[in-house]
């Protein structure tokens, strides 16, 4: 949390600086496709990581399919687990999030800017529309960043339990399942510290649609689950 508040405070004029590049981005859409808005989200990413002193290891880059969508399910851990991901992956991504998360300021401006989907818990008719319109752009070949977790509180590098519905995404899209494991992701904005710190983000081999697709949903989040607990446990 020290690291948070460290870098809000001293990035407060970065911040600033952000805010309005992103609403200038949205009032002007027509001007910025989806690579040079992601390109933007990830320069607003390498400088809170440069401010934050945080650098991560990526593993497994050459897992990611090249073409066509996908989703990737990582562990949760923090408020970096998105960071870390994105900053690694070259092909312009996004994610489904809880709305109400979503809401925090330049949160909010990103989601926006990556074109991310907004998961509304209080109507269970409203999330199932949401996962069908990711399932949909999935197959059309967006990527999206799912956590099956739900929460982060205190996981650390303890993987917990995944919620099936979150698989439904891929199910119905029918698209790759790239399981994601986070390691020490929970360090920069919960070690009270500024002392340099290092996090790891491990793409996994996919899972085509052709192994899972005929398992059920509670079956492919632990065998999921269980992929990326062996990592986690390998490497934490």
């Amino acid at each position: 949390m020290l690291r948070f508040v460290y870098c809000c405070t001293v990035g407060f004029f970065l911040i600033i600086f952000y805010l309005c590049k992103l609403n200038y981005i949205e009032k002007h859409s027509e001007r910025y496709d989806e690579l040079s808005r992601y390109q933007v989200a990830r320069d607003l990413i390498r400088d809170v990581k440069r401010k934050g002193r945080i650098t991560t290891d990526v593993y497994g880059l050459e897992n990611l399919p090249k073409e066509g969508g996908y989703v990737m399910y990582p562990n949760h851990q923090g408020k970096y687990d998105t960071l870390g991901i994105i900053d690694n992956h070259d092909r312009p991504c996004t994610i489904l999030i809880d709305e109400q998360r979503s809401k925090m300021i330049l949160t909010n401006e990103v989601i926006r800017l990556i074109r991310g989907a907004r998961l509304d818990k209080s109507s269970p008719k409203k999330q199932v529309q949401t996962i069908l319109d990711v399932a949909e752009q999935v197959k059309n070949g967006r990527i999206y960043i799912v956590f099956p977790e739900g929460g982060y509180r205190h996981n650390r590098n303890t993987v917990q339990e995944f919620m099936p519905g979150a698989f439904k995404c891929s199910m119905k899209s029918r698209t790759p399942i790239v399981p994601v494991a986070l390691v020490d992701s929970w360090k920069p904005f919960e070690v009270n510290s500024l002392k340099k710190v290092k996090t790891q983000v491990h793409f996994l081999p996919p899972i085509p649609y052709e192994e899972y697709k005929n398992m059920n949903s509670r079956e492919i989040a632990d065998m999921v689950r269980g992929i990326i607990s062996r990592t986690v446990e390998q490497y934490a």
